[in-house]
């Protein structure tokens, strides 16, 4: 038992509690606006945290520390990350879970949240620290590594990890993750490990680890001589080109990117986590870049003599496995609050902040344009795309099975700025990337950089959780809606009106056609049963999605038709409970293709013809990768 210098005011409580009060403690400042950096607690309890961490939550009451039930470990991350999203990284939510699988579930999340650069605080019970009984229920024995506990996987996916073997640890580790998780720079999912006998022990506790503590989110300036070097080169350029990344976004630098295409007139280019840092009808918005990109946007990005990613990672979709940037000579300058991403495809960096960056960039651009006949030529490209993207929402039939595209075109009419629309995985992103009208910074909510199937509908609940009264729009499929249905039951329980939209396709449509275009001939992409020679091809599965959730307590709305589908959507967003719209599509092919190349490599020997003329395809596209130097 641990005792602290007696000449100092102490708190007698167990870790667990400790922890919990430390937590409700934490604030965020930026510009001047405080946010609660840990505004609540997922949690899923088993005999590794319910004595402590779930004694302690009970204990300090829903004021100190809001309490969330999940139903699935990986589905509270999702949760918990979706929220952080939409407050901008300011704010986040902690996750608790018990050892063996509880904690192990954490693992597909914190990838998740680390990969795209968002805070989660990860609270999973672990074995005994004293090891009074060897092996428990759950643990993985190490024949010569006894430290080592399954919670170890969280390692690589975490900014910052910690076991607490002793009570005394949580001090410095504690005000560690709480640092990881308020800088930007830094930020993404952070464990602190809790063996189950150290969260129930009890210690003297200094009251100042308890005082309120603002963490001041930086917002750092750029260096003077990185910054007359970007703006010399910006200057220099003919062809400039601004790739806007989730950077963007996180920093609220949405106006200073507006400020600096309207003075400048350098077209915009959105990845799939800036998407929506320019309003759709900006004249010098271009749409989605890369692989999934508006073909405006990809030409222009082919023909530019400098790109100025701003936020963003290079993700090979961004880039199209390095064949985009084509020019000869193409350079790049890179604003990132990150050096590790700044100094991607050998850019000349500008490390600082989003918003200072763009702010410092316009005034050492000031009276500078570019030409006309560009301005010119990349907007007519966009009225192209423009009449490409009506032709895709528009039905001619009203009383027609709708297209997936046609789906997007329904949404498009129903929703207003402060929409909400979700989704991770499947062909949704790519036709979203394309066409989607985004109206507001914070409506197009694409996670992409581990595009995780199951995200959505955990996501809409942290989305309506940080924006009451948003209308939030899970976009699914239906081999996404299987991996993680479980969260509907808590939108069910919280009231949280978040809307499914449930598109059934009869199987994985995004892999089912990368696989055709791989020569993999759609194996095993499809939901039927098996026919006589053993393959997936036969009559389609008589699974009931729409049933299933309203099994789960959400209220269903079935669209058969274009017209049935606008209704449901609107009656949808209207409601005040959870609320499942369900169609099935026309599988025939109706989003634009794709504009760029993705690199998946193809068999370099097989005996099946649509494998060898795949590789041929293959060899084709990659002959044009290249590395910028």
């Amino acid at each position: 038992m641990s005792r602290s210098n007696p000449t100092q005011s102490v708190r007698r409580l167990t870790v667990a509690q400790a922890l919990v009060q430390f937590l409700s403690a934490q604030y965020t400042e930026r510009d001047g606006a405080r946010h609660r950096l840990i505004a609540g607690t997922w949690g899923i309890f088993g005999h590794g945290n319910v004595a402590g961490l779930g004694q302690a939550l009970l204990e300090a009451g829903e004021d100190t520390m809001p309490f969330h039930q999940g139903r699935n470990e990986q589905a509270m991350v999702h949760a918990a990350v979706g929220y952080a999203r939409r407050r901008n990284r300011l704010s986040t939510q902690a996750v608790t879970t018990s050892i063996g699988p509880g904690a192990t579930n954490l693992v597909t999340g914190a990838a998740l949240a680390t990969i795209n650069r968002l805070p989660v605080l990860l609270l999973p019970g672990d074995y005994f620290a004293a090891h009074p009984a060897d092996p428990l229920l759950q643990q993985l024995e190490h024949s010569v590594e006894a430290d080592v506990s399954v919670n170890d996987t969280l390692r690589p996916v975490s900014r910052y990890f910690d076991r607490i073997t002793r009570p005394e640890m949580l001090i410095p580790s504690a005000l560690n993750a709480i640092r990881v998780l308020s800088d930007p720079a830094e930020t993404g999912a952070v464990t602190l490990a809790l063996p189950q006998d150290v969260q129930a022990e009890a210690h003297d506790w200094p009251e100042e680890f308890f005082a309120e503590r603002v963490w001041r989110v930086r917002r750092p300036v750029p260096d003077p001589v990185e910054l007359a070097e970007a703006v010399r080169a910006v200057r220099a350029a003919e062809r400039p080109l601004i790739v806007a990344g989730g950077g963007v976004r996180h920093s609220e630098a949405e106006g200073a990117l507006k400020a600096l295409a309207d003075a400048t007139g350098i077209p915009v280019a959105s990845t799939q986590a800036g998407k929506g840092s320019l309003r759709h009808d900006h004249p010098a918005d271009l749409g989605g870049i890369g692989h999934t990109g508006t073909a405006v946007c990809d030409a222009v990005a082919r023909t530019a003599d400098l790109v100025i990613g701003v936020g963003t990672r290079y993700s090979d979709f961004t880039t199209a496995s390095h064949t985009l940037f084509q020019r000869p000579g193409v350079r790049f300058v890179n604003l990132n609050i990150t050096a590790f991403d700044a100094h991607k495809l050998a850019a000349r960096t500008l490390v600082a902040d989003a918003r200072t960056g763009l702010e410092a960039l316009a005034e050492g651009l000031s009276g500078h344009r570019v030409s006309e006949a560009y301005e010119a030529e990349y907007r007519a490209g966009k009225e192209r795309w423009e009449r490409v993207v009506e032709a895709a929402y528009r039905a001619e039939d009203e009383n027609a099975v709708p297209t997936q595209t046609q789906v997007l075109g329904a949404l498009d009419s129903v929703v207003g700025d402060d929409d909400v629309v979700i989704n991770a995985a499947g062909s949704l992103p790519g036709d979203l990337h394309k066409l989607w009208r985004a109206r507001s910074p914070h409506q197009y909510h694409l996670e992409y950089g581990y595009s995780c199937m199951g995200y959505e509908i955990p996501a809409g609940i942290g989305v309506q959780q940080a924006a009451p009264g948003a209308p939030v729009w899970s976009l699914v499929g239906d081999g996404t809606y299987l991996m993680m249905p479980t969260e509907i039951v808590t939108a069910v329980q919280e009231g949280l009106p978040v809307n499914l939209v449930l598109i059934r396709n009869h199987g994985y449509a995004s892999i089912g056609g990368l696989s055709e275009e791989t020569g993999g001939e759609r194996f095993g992409t499809a939901y039927r049963y098996r026919s006589a020679d053993g393959t997936f091809t036969g009559a389609p599965l008589p699974v009931d999605l729409a049933g299933n959730a309203a099994s789960l307590g959400m209220d269903v709305l079935r669209a058969k038709t274009v017209r049935e589908l606008r209704d449901a959507l609107a009656t949808a967003r209207a409601s005040d409970r959870p609320t499942c719209v369900y169609v099935e599509t026309d599988p025939a092919p109706a989003a634009p293709p794709a504009e760029a190349w993705w690199d998946v490599p193809v068999a370099e020997v097989a005996s099946r013809e649509a494998a060898r003329a795949a590789r041929e395809r293959y060899d084709r596209q990659a002959a044009g990768r290249r590395h910028h130097l």
